[in-house]
């Protein structure tokens, strides 16, 4: 073979391997995150900034993809038929994965076995929020009045089943109040009505409320979180005054079943990384959000720990979507 001919045949052969060595590098084509709740959200507005940031770390676009519909189950189950190859993401609430089954007859996919999950990704601030003209300042003064006028006050949420719904009538159940469920299609319409009149208090999500709270369009009862929030840190948490009371939402980055466990590690160490950044700490923050994260193992265990918790929550409600 003469000299020309190795010098070719070597290099057509470095070409073929870095050829491979691209073809293997993840990710090298643009990557789809479906998110099965409506856009304006707060899943929607941890999802973009996932997004924005996984773009920028990893070089190539990753597109968020709203697949709303029966309660999260429609996007939901579009995520667990994709194909495992890291190309499609899934950032979820913790009502789709975790309470949903438990709500539905059938909601088309298994939490457990359809899905690998990669990380969580933030918690969000809850907030039993009031019309301005409603009379009661706080918890207690609401309690005090659904005590002296039953099935009087109207308690919006963003539809049968979801997690506002869902924590009203924990609430109801805790202060021993009943209260008027009116189901919207969305927090938005609920919170739109809530502005208006229409309905005197309802459950929402800081990301959903934080604006019209900001500009006394609507008042904070109490925080529906464990803890105090740092968005509102003067505000008391509804479990100050109603004892054990208290739930923090969490959301975070599930894959199909089978998706390579190098693909899983490495997006959990890059949405690791995005959420040490500050610009995505204070636009988390800027919605009321704080980061949370964990590893994939941990994260299983979360959900496996949280199914059997929400599904007595549901149980003892007795809401049912179907």
């Amino acid at each position: 073979m003469s000299t020309v001919l190795r010098i070719l045949t070597g290099l057509l052969a470095l070409a073929a391997t870095q050829c491979a060595i691209a073809e293997d590098k993840y990710p090298n084509k643009p990557v789809t995150i479906i998110v099965p709740q409506a856009a304006g959200g707060a899943n929607d507005a941890i999802a973009r900034v996932i997004a924005q940031k996984l773009s920028e770390q990893l070089g190539q676009t990753f597109v968020v993809d709203n697949r709303p519909g029966a309660g999260g189950n429609v996007g939901t189950v579009v995520a667990a038929k994709a194909k495992p190859d890291g190309y499609t993401l899934m950032i979820t609430a913790d009502s789709s994965i975790v309470i949903n089954p438990s709500l539905y007859k059938s909601t088309g996919f298994d939490p457990v076995k359809d899905f690998q999950p990669v990380g969580t990704l933030a918690t969000a601030g809850y907030v039993l929020v009031a019309n301005p003209a409603f009379p009661a300042r706080n918890v207690a003064e609401l309690i005090a009045l659904a005590k002296q006028q039953p099935k009087k006050i109207y308690i919006g949420s963003a539809g049968n089943g979801t997690l506002n719904h869902l924590i009203g009538e924990m609430l109801g159940k805790a202060a021993g109040i009943d209260l008027v469920h009116v189901p919207y299609k969305g927090a938005s319409a609920a919170v739109t009505d809530l502005v208006g009149g229409q309905v005197q208090v309802s459950v929402q999500s800081l990301p959903s409320s934080i604006s019209f709270i900001k500009s006394g369009k609507i008042k904070v009862l109490g925080v529906v979180n464990e803890k105090r929030v740092p968005a509102l840190p003067d505000s008391p948490t509804i479990g100050e005054t109603v004892k054990g009371f208290g739930t923090t939402p969490w959301y975070g980055m599930f894959v199909p079943a089978g998706t390579p466990k190098a693909i899983v590690q490495q997006l959990n160490a890059e949405i690791a990384k995005a959420l040490e950044s500050k610009d995505a700490i204070e636009r988390l923050a800027g919605v009321g959000c704080e980061p949370f994260k964990s590893s994939p193992e941990q994260f299983a265990s979360l959900v496996r720990d949280d199914l059997p918790r929400w599904a007595k929550i549901v149980k003892d409600a007795g809401a049912t979507v179907d």
